[in-house]
């Protein structure tokens, strides 16, 4: 069984930045890609973005791309996900998963193993 443990969510001032964590444990060879959505109060969870591990290729959703980065260490079984330039619009649980065969990445339902989230607070 995959664990991912998300860190690096807090409060933040509109145009401010925050980098925030995905560490894996377990049986994490077969990971094929890790992807990152987010969730508001009352709404759907989002896709932000998804980086695959062996080639290193990143998606971005539209809302977000140019603004946040994702960047992997294979050696630490970690995904990086910076956010910058974050808006009001931007606050929401933020949750990572994996997937260990191709999946679309924007779809929740297809990734294998979720985080608990990190909170992200922006405030105008």
């Amino acid at each position: 069984q995959v664990q991912l443990v998300e860190s690096g969510g807090g409060l933040v001032q509109a145009g401010g930045s925050l980098r925030l964590s995905c560490a894996a444990s377990g049986p994490t060879a077969r990971t094929y890609v890790t992807g990152w959505f987010r969730q508001a109060p009352g709404k759907g969870r989002q896709f932000v973005g998804s980086i695959t591990w062996s080639g290193g290729q990143t998606n971005y959703g539209a809302s977000v791309k140019g603004r946040f980065a994702l960047s992997r260490n294979s050696a630490e079984n970690t995904v990086y996900l910076q956010l910058n330039s974050l808006q009001s619009e931007d606050t929401a649980m933020y949750y990572c998963a994996t997937a260990m065969k191709p999946v679309r990445v924007g779809v929740a339902l297809e990734y294998d193993y979720w985080g608990q989230g990190t909170q992200v607070t922006v405030s105008s």
